[in-house]
């Protein structure tokens, strides 16, 4: 049973002590509850859909360590798997069969996927990927979606301007005009934006990246069209196009979004879910591409722990688990439950919201909507948000602290967790 009412009192002072020692008080800067206001709540342990604090609080989690517990937090077999592997050594830095049998696993369940590099995080697989489609087509400019996240790499830290498609800004200080110089930005959704962007810089576009549905700018879907329009430009320029699927990859389809639109990318970036809860990200593609890579190419790229028999060991059991028959179809029917659900309480409460789901990702805007991109986004009440986010948590359900973020389900979630999960967003909205 969840808790209505929360004291925090532990994780206060460990907060507190931790702006002393680390900048802000966190590694990650979302984790600091700067967009919504009041202070994060330490974490103590966490078991299929529900999280502890270090007060013994227990909440409804909708954040999955940012998507990586499909199967739900500390799952048995994932645990048991690991305990296994642990025996055997917590890293090699060198060949192992694990790594074969997780490389095999994404390739035949990624339609675009022939080949696959192992890395340590989504970050570190979208600075390689760009390196790659780069020395691939011998041309330097990329473009990407403003709102769109790619990891934090100096390349991808780029603003959008006010017009329909500008040369990008760096969007943080310590980051060299120089790095983004050849970083384009468009809107998200945006076909015309991106075909004025090819056809004024001829030959010289190496590809286009996206989210293909975003989520770091909260949950946004392609407009019927749009993908299948970045596809026929790209081909027609000689620019590859690279799918983002960090977030969606295993999540809204068991192939991603390439599966569940029926649009083959060139490169694929991946992460979270196919490490089952540990460090990993990874690159794949078209073979004559991800040949170029080293050692069997030029392209340098490395990593002492990437492949790691940790990871590739919690990603296995994950992949094995997501194949069980009516997994998908369980994780879309509780997400839509929710995600409806949480949009007819916030209409029958008075509030002008938007949102909706894709298998189980999610998310809820509080503007009339439609979104389509980042601007659109932008347009939401986060002060708003931030009253609602904070009065969920008071009452034991805990959400992306941020307007701009999607959110996750996962198989341990219950349909009993999901209809408390309204009745306490119902709850709020009515004192908002």
């Amino acid at each position: 049973m969840v808790n209505t009412t929360i004291k925090t009192t532990k994780s206060q002072e460990v907060f507190a002590a931790a702006q002393n020692l680390m900048p802000g008080g966190v590694s990650s800067p979302v984790r600091a509850f700067k967009s919504v206001g009041g202070q994060p709540i330490v974490f103590d342990r966490v078991k299929g859909a529900y999280i502890w604090d270090v007060d013994g609080n227990q909440y409804i989690d909708y954040v999955g360590t940012w998507g990586p517990a499909i199967c739900g937090h500390a799952h048995p077999e994932v645990i048991s798997a690991l305990h296994e592997a642990l025996e055997k050594g917590t890293s090699f830095g060198a060949p192992s069969v694990l790594e074969n049998v997780l490389a095999e696993m994404v390739i035949a369940a990624v339609p675009s996927i022939e080949m696959v590099r192992f890395v340590n995080s989504g970050t570190e697989a979208c600075m390689a990927v760009l390196r790659l489609m780069r020395a691939f087509t011998n041309r330097e400019k990329v473009i990407k979606f403003e709102g769109c996240y790619h990891g934090h790499a100096d390349m991808f830290l780029v603003k959008a301007g006010s017009g329909v498609a500008t040369l990008g800004l760096p969007d943080s200080p310590g980051v060299p005009k120089s790095a983004t110089i050849s970083t384009l930005t468009a809107p998200y959704n945006d076909l015309e934006a991106v075909k004025a962007l090819f056809e004024e810089n001829p030959d010289q576009i190496s590809g286009v990246i996206l989210e293909p549905v975003v989520g770091n700018a909260g949950f946004i879907t392609p407009d019927a069209g749009f993908l299948e329009g970045l596809r026929e430009l790209t081909h027609e320029y000689g620019a590859l196009l690279v799918f983002d699927e960090v977030m969606t990859g295993f999540r809204i389809a068991y192939g991603g979004a390439q599966e569940k639109f029926g649009i083959k990318p060139d490169l694929t970036t991946m992460g979270k879910v196919i490490g089952g809860g540990l460090p990993v990200g990874a690159y794949g593609g078209r073979r004559d591409i991800m040949s170029m890579i080293a050692p069997a190419g030029p392209v340098y790229q490395a990593g002492t722990l990437s492949g790691n028999p940790l990871a590739m060991t919690a990603g296995i059991k994950t992949l094995e688990l997501l194949q069980k028959p009516g997994s998908y179809e369980y994780l879309e029917r509780i997400t839509k439950r929710l995600a409806d659900g949480l949009l007819k309480a916030a209409q029958e409460t008075g509030h002008a919201v938007c949102g909706g789901n894709i298998s189980a990702m999610f998310g809820l805007f509080f503007t009339s909507g439609p979104v389509h991109n980042y601007e659109d986004a932008k347009k939401s009440d986060t002060a708003k948000f931030g009253r609602f986010h904070r009065g969920m948590l008071e009452r034991g359900v805990y959400l992306a602290p941020s307007q701009f973020e999607a959110g996750f389900t996962s198989l341990a979630h219950t349909e009993e967790d999901i209809d408390q999960t309204i009745a306490i967003a119902r709850d709020v909205l009515s004192s908002l």
